[in-house]
């Protein structure tokens, strides 16, 4: 009979592994979404004043990308973790750092990603003048608040998806293909640009890993907990 600690177990890393489609669903809506040359900080005056031209623009479009963009980073927080759990023996000490250091990073993220979109669409909107919101964005983007949480989204954005890459690869928990396909797709989606719903073609690597390492980890958790963790990584996709 099985035990309901076992239960318990099983329906948490199922609520895990949702997150990971959720999280590609959201990241891709985010950049198709977002207008054209807004997925960027306003580092100086001239940049921040384009940047309000276009959002004045579509402030509703900014702000419905600023929160996919929160969520997004938020759900792939959790997505590391859950990945993490497909990796045992083999592999399982990058896996944890990888998870650790991609949690930190899309945290940091998403505190960037207000100071992108969210800020962006108020400053536009709010009764100032271009001169005045320009100055709060530059001022924002350029403080050591804003600057500390980009280096450590930068840093956690590259390096976390090649950790778990070379984690996933080494465990062997899944095909050595789709390891490949988890870090390039990730690593190609996190350098698309904003430029409408074409960069939906760009990001559908990224997508597809997402939706089969879910699969994984669901059926994983649909095993014994006295099956050997091998028997995971021969489920047929």
């Amino acid at each position: 009979m099985e035990k309901p600690m076992d239960n318990a177990v099983r329906a948490r890393q199922r609520v895990l592994a949702i997150f990971l489609p959720v999280a590609a669903v959201l990241y891709v809506s985010a950049e198709a979404v977002s207008p054209k040359g807004t997925d960027q900080v306003a580092m100086d005056t001239a940049a921040a004043l384009k940047l309000l031209a276009i959002a004045a623009r579509h402030p509703t479009q900014v702000y419905i990308a600023g929160t996919c963009a929160v969520l997004a980073l938020g759900a792939l927080a959790v997505s590391y973790a859950a990945i993490a759990t497909l990796i045992k023996g083999r592999g399982s000490a990058v896996a944890t750092v990888a998870a650790l250091t991609g949690s930190i990073g899309a945290f940091c993220g998403a505190i960037v990603e207000v100071l992108v979109f969210p800020n962006l669409a108020a400053a536009a909107t709010a009764h100032a003048t271009r001169g005045a919101a320009a100055q709060f964005l530059v001022t924002t983007s350029n403080s050591g608040f804003g600057r500390g949480f980009e280096y450590a989204y930068f840093i956690g954005n590259f390096a976390a998806p090649l950790l778990m890459g070379v984690a996933l690869w080494r465990s062997r928990a899944v095909p050595r293909w789709l390891a490949v396909l988890f870090f390039a797709g990730l690593e190609v989606a996190e350098l698309q640009i904003s430029s409408g719903p074409i960069v939906i073609l760009y990001m559908l690597p990224f997508a597809t890993a997402m939706l089969l390492l879910a699969v994984r980890i669901w059926r994983a958790a649909a095993l014994p907990a006295s099956a050997p963790h091998v028997a995971s990584a021969r489920v047929p996709v």
